[in-house]
C-alpha cells in the first residue's frame, strides 16, 4: 500500500497511470478513454479527477457496502464451488451502458454516498472473520478503482484469502508507469475473474456501453494466456444482441481464441436505467444461447437468473454426467472429484473439469446474501 496517512488514504488518493500534459491537464491512462482534465475536472468513470495538478482516485478505501455472497452469483461456477466471498464495490464505472442492472451504484455521482469505509487490511479481516474464501469486487467495475483494489488483495494474500474481478474488461493495455503495467498489474492482482462480454458487434459496444469491443477481446486473448482464472458473462438482451448469428459467432470466437474449455453464461436482461421499455430476456433466448454456444464447441456453458437447472449444472464434456448440479445457486448434488492440487475430474470417466476445487470436497453456505459492517466510518 502506498505509504499516507489514513485521512488521506480514505477517500482523495494519488492515482497510478497518468501524466501531466503541456497545457496543464492531467490525463488518466488507465483505460482506453485516456480523460484528459483540467484542475478540478473527472474524468468519465466520475472516481478519477485531477486535484491541483495532479491524478487522483476518490474511492480509495470507501465502499457502496460490503456482503457475503455465494461464489455462484458472481457468477462463477469453476471456481471453488460452494464458498462464500466477500463482496463490495464502490462508485462510477468506465462504461456507460444504457442497460446497466447495478446503475445506482455505476452512475453514482455522489462519492459522499458511499458509506463504508476500510483499509486493504480491514477488508481481508473481514474476509478471514466471515469465513469468506474470497473477496470480490463486483457491482461497478474494479478497472477504475485499481489502485484499491491491488493493494486489497496484496492484504488478501497476506492472510490466505483469493481475490475476484466481475469487470467489463476494459483497461488499457498499454498503460505504463514507473512501477508497471496497469493490465497485468490489475489482472495479476486476480485469482479469478469474470469478463463481461456484453455483445458481439462493434455497434452494439459503441451505441449501449460507449466503449470498443476490440480492446475487451484483445485483453480477453491476453487474460487466456496468464495463470488467472476466467469465466464470461452475456447479458441477453431482446432485439439487441440475441441473434443466433451473433451468438454463434461469438461462441466460435471464444472456442477459437480462448479454448472450449472457458465456461460461457448467458444471463437474462430485465428492464433497467435507460432501457425500461425493453422487454425481459424470456427463458426461451437463454436455452437456445446454450445450445448454440454447445453445438460451436464450448463445453461448460450457464443460464442465469432463470430457473433453468440444466443450463445450472456442470456436465461432464466427456461423457455428459452431471458433476455439479445446482437450483439457483444452491447446490443440489456433487459428485466431481478433486486433487491436493485444486484439479477436478468426473468421477465416471475421469475426464477433466477446467477450474479450481477443494479436495476436501464443496463448499456449503448455500444462496445466503449476509449484509456485512466493517467498523471504519
Amino acid at each position: 500500500m502506498t505509504s499516507t496517512s489514513q485521512s488521506e488514504t480514505l477517500g482523495t488518493h494519488p492515482a497510478r497511470w497518468g501524466r501531466v500534459l503541456d497545457d496543464g491537464r492531467v490525463q488518466c491512462l488507465l483505460c482506453p478513454r485516456h480523460c484528459r482534465m483540467r484542475d478540478g475536472q473527472r474524468g468519465f468513470c466520475f472516481v478519477r479527477a485531477n486535484n491541483g495538478g495532479r491524478l487522483v482516485l476518490d474511492t480509495w478505501g470507501r465502499s457502496s457496502g460490503f456482503c457475503l455472497d455465494p461464489i455462484e452469483k458472481k457468477p462463477l461456477n469453476h471456481y471453488l464451488p460452494g464458498t462464500s466471498v466477500l463482496s463490495f464495490g464502490t462508485a462510477g464505472c468506465n462504461l456507460g451502458c444504457r442497460f446497466c442492472q447495478n446503475h445506482e451504484i455505476s452512475t453514482s455521482r455522489e462519492v459522499d454516498t458511499l458509506t463504508d469505509a476500510a483499509l486493504p487490511e480491514d477488508i481481508a479481516d473481514a474476509a478471514v472473520a466471515g469465513g469468506a474464501a474470497s473477496v470480490a469486487f463486483t457491482y461497478n467495475d474494479p478497472v477504475i478503482f485499481a489502485e484499491y483494489a491491488i493493494d486489497i488483495a496484496a492484504a488478501c494474500r497476506d492472510r490466505g484469502v483469493r481475490t475476484i474481478g466481475v469487470t467489463a474488461g476494459y483497461i488499457s493495455p498499454n498503460a505504463e508507469d514507473a512501477d508497471g503495467n496497469a493490465r497485468e498489474e490489475f489482472f495479476g492482482a486476480m485469482d479469478a475473474v469474470n469478463v463481461d462480454l456484453k455483445g458481439f458487434t462493434p455497434e452494439f459496444y459503441k451505441r449501449l456501453t460507449g466503449a470498443d469491443l476490440d480492446v475487451v477481446l484483445d485483453n480477453l486473448i491476453w487474460l487466456a494466456g496468464t495463470d488467472t482464472w476466467v469465466e464470461i458473462t452475456t447479458l441477453l438482451i431482446p432485439g439487441h444482441n440475441d441473434s443466433d448469428d451473433e451468438i454463434r459467432a461469438m461462441a466460435e470466437w471464444i472456442v477459437d481464441n480462448l479454448g472450449p474449455d472457458v465456461p460461457h453464461h448467458f444471463s437474462a436482461f430485465h428492464p433497467d436505467n435507460r432501457m425500461r421499455d425493453v422487454p425481459p430476456t424470456p427463458p426461451t433466448t437463454l436455452r437456445r444461447a446454450r445450445e448454440i454456444a454447445l453445438d460451436a464447441g464450448e463445453r461448460h456453458v450457464y443460464t442465469g437468473n432463470v430457473h433453468d437447472k440444466d443450463g445450472d449444472t456442470t456436465f461432464c464434456p466427456g461423457c455428459d454426467a452431471p458433476v455439479i448440479v445446482r437450483d439457483w445457486y444452491r447446490m443440489v448434488d456433487y459428485q466431481l472429484v478433486a486433487d491436493a492440487s485444486g484439479r477436478g475430474s468426473c468421477p465416471q470417466c475421469g475426464t477433466t473439469i477446467p477450474g479450481l476445487y477443494d479436495a476436501a470436497g464443496p463448499g456449503d453456505f448455500g444462496a445466503r446474501r449476509i449484509p456485512i459492517r466493517i467498523g471504519r466510518r
